[in-house]
Formats: structure tokens, sequence, C-alpha cells
């Protein structure tokens, strides 16, 4: 085989995923049609769940020197100040990246692009996928440079991470079901001077929608993102300049653009595929589904996507688990971005209604409403596991199990574990990680399952306090999976449970015994 993984696609998602495989040992092959990574992007919050990824990757230091943390969202309605919204650490105690990084996803292509170039593995760009047919143990792909050359490449797998017009998507008659909004949207990085409050996102809410100010790295830097005026959206010539007067009309007479060195506008869709997997080949990111920008989810979420599918995919290629796992990609992700599909075009609508109601809820109420629930610790912390995605679940899927005995209070299995800070650190994401916790740990040999996982024993007098904090108030065993999700969960260890559960859900455990046990 020349290459156990095609991806297609080199954005975020595709760089994620090649990323992740590389360093598993995955031979993968990245390619892209495009000349290059891009120079500029729409999305720009980093959503602490991807830096919890990054931080595995060993990339959140370098995002978090390049990007601007979130501190407030300064709310604006009618040209007048309404409300501010703290949201700064609002995480804290949830995720050692408690807030929302302001980092652009042109600058997060370049962090990832040069992790992948250190794992050894080079963007092919200026190739694009033409054809491929699937066979029963490998796909064939016609790859074709932008000099007419066409070659073969036999693969063992294939992923389509080539955005909203997938190649893969559509080769695979893989249906699309959706529809555009009627808004159209602009994007605009600027150098700009006005009512904005440094360094946070500035909402500027008007009658007919809204315009976002993110604070970008460098002095005056803003992203200017928001809904054209009616009378300007059929217009395919549009200037920046001809905007401005509109800009100034809702954010004050004091705002100046010294410079404006990108500007486009674009439109929206909604849609997500009828399926995200078609036998060897799968979906992720943008190829599997679009939606509004409420909540800045889109490429956070295709982050996810890639690192769910590629633990599960280096599994099957090393032979340590059936290639029916792969099932459990589609099983899992896909209700997630049904979900999300539903979610942000309810709040879309909401914030972008036309009727007088809607106007007056925008204009009127929505900043108060927001910046008052926002001061109770409850609202900010079910808000938080909204947006950053840590509260994401998947406790109805193959993989999830949680053993009776356990208290309602404590982690179910499907649930990403709660974060504690003595132990985040130690947690090996190349493989399972075994939690025993308040109990002795069976000897290594006893467990034999092999390389798959690590066997971590927590002394709960010692972490009494932490182990509170996540709902754990007594003696307890979690089998986290690399992701960091709970699948196996209970509360006494039995070795021969441990194997029944690993045989059943597709890993071949194998002979032998764990190399040894932490205690902690």
């Amino acid at each position: 085989m020349e290459t156990e993984v095609l991806i297609v696609g080199a954005g975020p998602t595709g760089l994620m995923l090649a990323s992740q495989l590389a360093r598993r040992g995955v031979r993968a092959l990245i390619i892209d049609r495009h000349s290059g990574p891009a120079q500029q992007t729409r999305a720009m919050a980093v959503q602490a769940r991807t830096l919890e990824i990054y931080s595995k990757l060993g990339i959140a230091d370098r995002a978090l020197a390049l990007g601007e943390r979130g501190t407030g969202a300064n709310m604006w309605a009618n040209g007048r100040w309404t409300a501010r919204i703290p949201i700064g650490d609002i995480g804290k105690s949830l995720s050692p990246f408690p807030f929302i990084l302001m980092l652009g996803q042109d600058d997060n292509e370049r962090i990832m692009g040069e992790k992948l170039a250190e794992l050894g593995v080079a963007v092919q760009w200026n190739t694009e996928l033409t054809a491929f047919t699937q066979h029963s143990d490998h796909v064939e792909a016609v790859i074709k440079t932008d000099n007419g050359n066409a070659r073969r490449v036999r693969a063992s797998w294939l992923a389509g991470c080539d955005g909203a017009r997938s190649a893969v998507r559509e080769l695979s008659g893989i249906t699309f079901p959706g529809a555009p909004y009627e808004h159209v949207f602009f994007v605009a990085d600027t150098e700009a001077t006005g009512s904005m409050k440094q360094g946070e996102l500035n909402v500027y809410l008007w009658r007919d929608g809204f315009h976002l100010f993110f604070p970008m790295r460098g002095k005056n830097r803003w992203r200017v993102i928001g809904i054209l005026p009616k009378a300007m959206r059929s217009r395919s010539d549009l200037a920046f300049d001809e905007l401005v007067p509109e800009l100034r009309q809702e954010a004050g007479s004091t705002l100046t653009f010294k410079q404006c060195s990108w500007f486009s506008t674009y439109r929206i869709h909604h849609r997500a595929a009828e399926r995200f997997r078609d036998r060897r080949c799968f979906l992720l990111g943008d190829a599997a589904h679009v939606h509004s920008p409420m909540g800045a989810q889109g490429m956070n979420t295709g982050l996810q996507d890639a690192y769910n599918l590629a633990w599960k995919l280096a599994l099957v290629v090393q032979g340590r688990a059936d290639a029916a796992l792969l099932d459990t990609y589609e099983e899992e992700r896909m209700p997630v971005a049904q979900r999300l599909l539903r979610t942000t075009d309810r709040a879309f609508q909401l914030v972008v209604s036309e009727g007088w109601l809607g106007r007056l809820f925008r204009t009127r109420i929505l900043a108060r409403f927001a910046a008052r629930a926002m001061r109770l610790e409850r609202v900010r912390q079910l808000a938080f596991r909204t947006i950053s995605q840590i509260g994401i679940r998947y406790r109805s899927a193959r993989l999830s199990q949680t053993l009776d005995g356990l208290p309602e209070t404590s982690p179910r299995a499907g649930d990403r574990f709660p974060w504690l800070k003595d132990l985040f650190e130690r947690l090996d994401d190349a493989r399972f990680n075994l939690l025993v916790v308040g109990q002795p740990a069976p000897a290594a040999e006893a467990l034999g399952v092999g390389e798959l996982c690590a066997v971590h024993e927590v002394e709960y007098a010692a972490s009494a306090t932490e182990l509170g904090r996540a709902g754990i108030a007594g003696p307890a065993f979690y089998l986290l999976r690399p992701d960091g999700y709970v699948g196996l969960a209970g509360r006494r260890l039995d070795a021969d449970g441990l194997k029944r559960y690993l045989a059943q859900r597709h890993f071949l455990i194998g002979a032998g015994g764990v190399k040894s046990v932490t205690r902690l």
C-alpha cells in the first residue's frame, strides 16, 4: 500500500487528522488543490476543548502566544454601549484553558502545519482528487497536479477534509441536504480606532443585524464580521470603503479605518451530510457539516471530528482493533453535528429576525438579559461547557458503558473526563488510560491488555478535594479512551470485566500485561 490514509484537504481538519495519525506512527498522504495555506479566513475563536487537544499535540503554548484571550464581550445597541459580559476565565476549575482564545484560522493552520512538518509529513499542494474506486481492502484514487499530470494512489482509507464543496463527498454520492441563509456576510481585516473596547470582543446590534469586532494581534487591529445591509447584498463589486458609512452609523462617528488589508463577502449555508462514512471513506469538518457561525463552533467541531477518528483509525491500521470500531465515528460525531446545526440555526434566526419583535429583542433586551444571566455562576458554567465543547457527550454510543452502583453525581461513560489539575498532563492520549481511584490497582499481568492501556492508581485521600470537585466521592474506576472520554466506568474494578468490555467493542487486547502501574 502506498499510504495507509489519503487525506484530501489541508485546512485545520485535515492538518489535525494528519498530525494525530503521524504521532501515532500511521503513514498518511495529505493533498490540497490550493497553492498553499489560507492567507485570510473567517474563523476566529479557539475553544477550550481545542486547546486541550493542542496541549497534547504540543502546540498550545504557540497558540496562546499568537492569540488574544477573550476577557469580555461588549454589547452595543443603536450606537450606544449597553452591557459588558465577562468571559475571561469563566471555565475556571473546568479546563486548563478556561477562556476563549481569539486566533484566526490562518494562524491555526500555520501552527498545525509547522507541527506536521516536525512530524515528517509535508502537504502536497496544487494536487486534487479527481476520482477514486473503493475495493474490499483499499481505495484506489486518482490525483492530479496543477501541471496536468495524474497518478494513481492506493490507500487503505480515504478522509475527506476538503470543505463544503468536498470532492470526496460528491464522488461518494453522499447528499448534503440543507440551504443557504438569505443574508450575505462580510469579513474584513482592518486597522481601526473608535468606540470599541480594546482587547475585547465588541458586538454591535442594529435593526437589521449585527457587526462583530474581534481583537487581533497588533495595535488597533480588528477583524470585522457582519451582515451586509439589504441594499448591498446583490453587489458583486462591493468595496469596503462603501460599507464604512454603514458601520459608522451603528458604531459611532468616531470609528475610523486606517487600513483594510482584506475584504470579502460570502453566504452561509446550514447543511449536514446524510452519512459521515461510506465503507473506506470518511467525511470530516465542513465536508460533513456547515452551519451558522453563532457560537464560534465550526472550525473547533472539525478539529474534534479529526481527533475522534484519528485514534480509532490508528488502532485499526496497527492491527490493535477491528475495522468495526470505525463505525463509531459516525455514530458519535453525526449527532453532535446535527445538534449543533439545530442550535446555531435557532440562535441565528433569533438574532437576525426582521419582525418588530425580533428587532426589539435584539436592540433592547438581548444584551441586558445576557449580562445579568452571566452573573450567575451556574449560568456561566453551563455557557462555558456549551461554547467550549467540553460538554459534548457520547453516553448512548456503543463505546460507553456505566456499570451499576456508580453514583449519579459521578462522571458517566460517554462524558469527557473532568479536568483534574494533577492528572491532565500525565495522561497519554496515544493509548487508553485506566484510572483506579481509592482502591488497589490489579497487578499488571492480571489485566492482560498489553500496550493498549496505561494504568494510574489514584489515592483518594491525597486527591479528595480535586476528586470531589469532579463528582467522584469514593472508590471508582474509569477507563478513558485516548481522546479523554470515559469508555467504561464503575465502582469496583474487575480485570475480567475490563477485558470483556474491550473485546466486545472491537479492541484486540492480545496477551501480556501492562508494563507498570503509576501511583498518583
